[in-house]
């Protein structure tokens, strides 16, 4: 009977020891839960995305990245974080992923000349510069169109506004206070279907720039005729370098504190018309002539006497001619080669 009793406490001891180890598990398992979201939250809280566009008084759902692809009925092109691009070729720059449409993809009508705005749920960095670029599909809409491959132009852009690159405004700094942007389509622009591109370039870690564009598919209309040369179309990756100087960039430099100029990455914006983009021509300084510079002498003119006119050569290495100057003149060295009668 004791042996009975002492395993049945054997038992129930087990019981609960299991119990609490259940417990510990589960609540671990909470903790974990708990924290994994929020590192998930802490993750985006300082970045950001396009989630949604406007033209006029109608906004259209953007992309989020957040819930499942399937459903997603947007023009916006799909990526998958509000995570930044660090490397200024990433392959995926073009619109932050494989260049693919949304399984649902839907376009955007606007005329030509009429504004679009993006707009962020959040931003946080005041310090970079805002572009918003344009592609042609080639096609009747860009749904089956690869974002990789395309050529872009520019058509708007928003560096450094006022002050320093230290401590001045910059165009990011309008779209922390707003979270929106708003561009203009070029009202000379011909109809067809195009991709509309935002980014944002973030500068407040030196020589780290963090690259944050989305996309979303246009169907463009009006009466324009006009399109970019190839002055102003450039691939995306491509149009910009991790060297240029708009892109390695240490904003918190010395030199930074008095510098009131920064150029924005890529080609210069499109407005409508093809008048060729100011070029700034190196100035360049000819090389200093190798060539010895010679004395242009007068030939030695001699008097009837043999004597040597003023100014003429009288001696000299290899001269054999007279050595006698005219009166009022002597025999001067100028040079081992060359005497003159002055």
């Amino acid at each position: 009977m004791c042996a009975y009793k002492r395993r049945g406490f054997i038992r129930l001891g087990l019981l609960h020891r299991t119990f609490r180890l259940n417990i510990l598990f589960s609540m671990k398992s909470i903790v974990i839960s708990a924290a994994f979201i929020l590192a998930k939250v802490a993750s985006v809280i300082a970045h950001g995305g396009v989630t949604s566009w406007s033209v006029g008084s109608t906004t259209y759902q953007g992309w989020q990245p957040y819930l499942s692809a399937a459903g997603q009925d947007t023009a916006g092109r799909p990526y998958s974080s509000y995570n930044p691009i660090l490397d200024a070729v990433d392959p995926t720059i073009h619109c932050n992923n494989d260049g693919s449409n949304g399984p649902i993809p839907e376009s955007i009508t606007i005329a030509a000349g009429s504004d679009i705005t993006a707009h962020w749920t959040q931003w946080t960095h005041a310090q970079g510069p805002v572009t918003v670029y344009m592609a042609s599909c080639g096609a009747t809409n860009c749904n089956n169109v690869k974002s990789s491959g395309l050529q872009w132009f520019k058509i708007d852009e928003a560096g450094l506004l006022s002050g320093t690159v230290y401590d001045g405004s910059w165009g990011t700094g309008i779209v922390m206070d707003t979270l929106e942007w708003t561009a203009t389509i070029p009202a000379a622009l011909k109809p067809g279907a195009y991709l509309i591109r935002f980014e944002l370039l973030a500068l407040h870690q030196a020589n780290t720039p963090q690259f944050y564009p989305e996309c979303a598919n246009l169907i463009v209309t009006g009466s324009g005729t006009a399109f970019p040369s190839s002055d102003y179309l450039k691939p995306i990756p491509g149009a910009w370098g991790a060297n240029d100087p708009g892109v390695n960039i240490d904003i918190y430099l010395d030199s930074a504190k008095t510098q009131t100029t920064y150029p924005v990455p890529g080609p210069p914006v499109w407005s409508g018309s093809n008048t060729p983009p100011p070029t700034s021509a190196p100035v360049t300084t000819p090389p200093p002539s190798t060539t010895v510079p010679t004395t242009v002498v007068p030939p030695p003119t001699t008097t009837a006497a043999g004597t040597v006119a003023k100014y003429g050569q009288c001696g000299g290495i290899g001269y054999s001619g007279p050595t006698g100057c005219v009166s009022g003149t002597t025999c001067n060295h100028v040079n081992d080669y060359y005497y003159q009668c002055l």
